[in-house]
């Protein structure tokens, strides 16, 4: 049984299912996941779209939806009695799901730690219960649960294999009407929904911000490839009509001398490309102001989570606005030698990462805990 709740969890489940029929194709698999996962074989009794909510708000607005693929992902484990349960973070769903699959006598295996680190570190308990592997992806998170008496397995970021660019820069700058001889920004407003609604319209008046100061400046907007065409087009009509959208997600990044990033997975993307960049984030006020009252951690952005320091510029809620993003990204192209120094910090971010084969890795934990048939 392998269950994923958003996109990222999609991506990140698919790759260990390959890895894992890689090494034993006998393996069968059903559970809650999107496409990336059905294009590997999982029989998917709910898909992603049905959990996909940002935000603790949000989340009390869809509870009703929510439980009801709950509950039915508890009878699918009664009636299949997988020999074991892969859950892909999505921690509010998930810790709850293990606990029931604990209760049922499966083993639970939970790929990318819930942020407990970051708050909600009383989780630590019910984890120690109720997860029989826990697979982190970053070297710090191995040693919280170590200091809280539980062993979990650093595999290392799956990123690190799937991070890379398939053409020279310069063929999709051409590609796009764009010059290889002038400074180039790009855009990454998220991957889900809510946050292009919350992000883009900032993002692009700090684009036409920056380009009227700096008229060299050509700007490239990544779009999601679950994002539909017209939400773009909805915000495009009133801004420049130079700016050049895209999916093809690392090779814009790769063409890219600095970027403006939301908060998310796409910010350690962004740093194993070495681009210098501004993370921002806008949510719900209801969710914002309790975030702020349970998150224990001086930084939100990935990158500097990882960094354990202050890489990157982060802007945040009130602070995500045009012209502070504006600014952050100005100060790399008057001021070179500042985009220099982040491009050599975010060579320590890679390091941090692990080592490449992190889906494999896992892999083979997930095996070596089936039963032997």
């Amino acid at each position: 049984m392998i269950v994923a709740g958003e996109e990222s969890g999609d991506m990140r489940a698919a790759a260990l299912i390959r890895a894992i029929k890689g090494y034993a194709p006998q393996v069968q698999f059903f559970g809650i996941a999107g496409e990336r996962c059905r294009k590997e074989g999982v029989d998917t009794f709910a898909d992603i779209t049905d959990l996909a909510v940002i935000g603790f708000a949000e989340v009390l607005k869809h509870l009703s939806r929510i439980k009801k693929v709950f509950d039915h992902a508890v009878w699918k484990a009664k009636e299949e009695r997988p020999d074991i349960a892969i859950l892909v973070d999505y921690p509010g769903f998930n810790l709850r799901l293990a606990r029931e699959l604990k209760k049922l006598g499966i083993k639970v295996v939970y790929y990318v730690s819930p942020q407990v680190w970051a708050w909600k570190a009383s989780r630590v308990k019910l984890i120690k219960k109720c997860v029989d592997r826990m697979l982190v992806l970053f070297p710090f998170e191995e040693e919280f649960y170590a200091k809280h008496g539980y062993k979990a397995d650093f595999v290392g970021h799956p990123l690190l294999d799937e991070v890379r660019a398939d053409r020279r820069p310069g063929d999709l700058l051409n590609s796009l009407g764009l010059s290889e001889k002038k400074p180039t920004l790009t855009l990454l407003p998220g991957s889900r929904e809510k946050e292009i609604t919350r992000h883009l319209p900032v993002m692009l008046k700090a684009a036409a911000l920056l380009q009227k100061k700096h008229p060299r400046l050509q700007v490239i907007l990544l779009q999601a490839k679950n994002i539909p065409d017209e939400l773009f087009r909805k915000y495009l009509k009133a801004s420049s009509p130079s700016i050049k959208v895209t999916k093809d997600y690392y090779n814009s990044l790769n063409c890219a001398d600095f970027c403006v990033v939301a908060s998310g997975t796409a910010t350690l993307e962004t740093a194993i490309m070495g681009k210098p960049m501004a993370v921002i984030y806008r949510t719900s006020w209801p969710t914002w102001l309790i975030a702020k009252l349970v998150i224990r951690i001086p930084h939100i952005a990935l990158v500097n989570i990882v960094a354990g320091k202050k890489i990157v510029e982060e802007l945040i809620q009130t602070n995500a606005t045009p012209q502070k993003i504006a600014d952050a990204i100005s100060t790399f192209l008057t001021k070179p030698e500042q985009a220099r120094n982040i491009r050599q910090e975010l060579t320590s971010i890679r390091s941090k990462l692990g080592t490449s084969g992190a889906s494999q890795r896992a892999a083979k934990i997930v095996i070596s805990e089936l039963p032997t048939k």
